[in-house]
């Protein structure tokens, strides 16, 4: 586990710095773009690459990217329009396929995160070679006490049930050595965990404290729903623990009934007590039955991610694209 520890990174116009590569997810951020590409020209001196994913906003998003590569034909600017949602993992991927930069940040467009922090984790690279990626952690959670309790436990679990190691409170807002986004564009999985994908991928990261803002507008699309089922795409795809808890609830059944069946006979053979059993009969069988149903489904999980992937359909599909190269 690396040592997080504070740094103080002092830029300006002077920086050397090679393009940066921003790949900035969109899910209904039409109030946001135009913001958020503004505060980027007044932090930015150097050569940016902006690369907007709109992941099938139902909103005017991918018009207002539209509007910033007209209105700024002198800046690099993508626009990735999916043709539907596809989920943000979906839309970094994409972004990761298309950023040329020497140095790849995945940020937000909702100006929680600050894009400030990508030019010291970009000088931070610089400075230090030996490190090849920076992930930005909350150093203070602005949650609830259940949202971060839930959090907490998950990151528990997942590192006692995985081999990948996952770094707590470690967000997707990251910046990386091109050579490092190479290696995770190879992975082709269908079911994209990205946290677990950056960490299995290797590399030697850096973890960088970073205060979260106030959303800028509009409502965040992730609810408690939702975090549920990304906590178990990651214990799904980085773990195979769930089946092996399968057959050890298997076991301890078939353990408990054995030794039930023994304590009947005995009963019978030498007490002779007349056991209606009726009551006893439908508890076991609920417990049992209760128990193959989650077992089925645990099985079931892993079965139907392995059918989706055996399809190989394709991860996003793309219906529109703005690109600065092919509009010269």
């Amino acid at each position: 586990m690396l040592k997080r520890k504070n740094i103080m990174i002092v830029f300006g116009k002077g920086s050397n710095i090679n393009m940066i590569s921003l790949v900035i997810p969109c899910y209904n951020e039409e109030n946001n773009v135009e913001d958020f590409f503004r505060r980027c020209l007044e932090v930015f001196h150097q050569d940016i690459e902006y690369i907007f994913i709109n992941d099938g906003s139902k909103d005017h998003t991918y018009d207002k990217i539209e509007n910033l590569s007209h209105d700024y034909s002198h800046e690099k600017i993508i626009g990735i329009n999916f043709s539907k949602n596809f989920g943000k993992e979906a839309a970094m991927l994409a972004g990761l396929k298309k950023a040329s930069g020497d140095y790849i940040s995945v940020i937000d467009a909702d100006l929680q995160q600050d894009p400030m922090y990508v030019l010291k984790m970009v000088e931070f690279l610089q400075m230090n070679q030996d490190y090849d990626a920076v992930a930005c952690y909350q150093d203070v959670r602005k949650e609830s006490k259940l949202m971060v309790s839930c959090k907490s436990l998950f990151y528990s679990l997942v590192n006692k049930i995985s081999d990948t190691h996952f770094e707590r409170n470690a967000s997707d807002f990251r910046t990386f050595r091109k050579y490092v986004v190479d290696s995770i564009i190879e992975m082709k999985e269908y079911y994209r965990f990205s946290k677990g994908i950056f960490s299995w991928a290797g590399f030697n990261t850096y973890y960088m404290p970073y205060t979260v803002q106030e959303r800028h507008a509009g409502v965040t699309s992730w609810n408690f729903r939702k975090l549920t089922s990304y906590a178990l795409d990651g214990f799904v795809s980085f773990s195979t623990a769930p089946l092996r808890l399968a057959t050890y609830l298997g076991l301890i059944a078939s353990l408990g009934s054995l030794i039930y069946m023994f304590i009947v006979i005995i009963q019978k053979l030498f007490i002779g007590n007349v056991i209606s059993g009726y009551t006893t009969i439908v508890c076991l069988i609920l417990l049992i039955g209760g128990i193959l149903m989650i077992l089925l489904g645990i099985i079931g999980e892993y079965l139907a991610r392995t059918y989706i992937e055996v399809k190989q359909r394709p991860i996003y599909i793309i219906k529109d694209e703005i690109d600065y190269e092919k509009d010269k």
